[in-house]
């Protein structure tokens, strides 16, 4: 992108928690509870390594874009809702923002989980306009469409799967 709406964001520590846990293949061979349920932790760790579109080489996390507490699950109805917060209230990638969180999810998560994404209330001056884009079905399918969307929200997602070592080792 040539010109940024934030030239200079600040940038945070990543957390080094690491949300997924180890499961021997014994365990999960073991278990007869077959209802894995999904937790917010998890959702987040699937979304805190994604690019910023305007500043590729830091993440949404490094950002403060997306952060734990603002990630919601309810397995009773296989909802799962995310706010996030763009850095500036004048953030012009904000929908391609909220699109690459809800690709990233949809692609991810099981097909029985509706994904809501919106801007934190509050911290962006065209909220509702984005909001109502993020949750019609037919705009936010028309743009992952869009091939140049499409390469957008592809590059945002690309290589953000991070798992621990330790737990491949393991």
């Amino acid at each position: 992108m040539a010109s940024t709406d934030n030239p200079n964001p600040v940038v945070h520590a990543g957390s080094e928690v690491q949300y997924l846990q180890f499961r021997s293949m014994q365990e999960l061979l073991d278990t007869t509870d077959l209802a894995d349920e999904l937790t917010p932790q998890e959702v987040y760790e699937s979304l805190r390594h994604l690019s910023d579109p305007e500043h590729p080489d830091l993440s949404l996390e490094q950002l403060k874009v997306v952060e734990t507490g603002h990630v919601w699950v309810d397995s009773q109805k296989n909802i799962v809702f995310v706010r996030f917060t763009p850095t500036v209230p004048t953030c012009s990638v904000a929908t391609l923002i909220g699109l690459t969180i809800k690709a990233k999810l949809t692609r991810s998560l099981p097909h029985r989980y509706k994904v809501d994404v919106e801007v934190q209330p509050g911290t962006h001056n065209s909220e509702d306009q984005v909001n109502k884009q993020l949750n019609d079905k037919e705009r936010v399918a028309a743009a992952l469409e869009n091939p140049a969307l499409r390469n957008l929200i592809n590059n945002g997602i690309a290589g953000t799967d991070r798992p621990d070592v330790n737990l491949l080792l393991a």
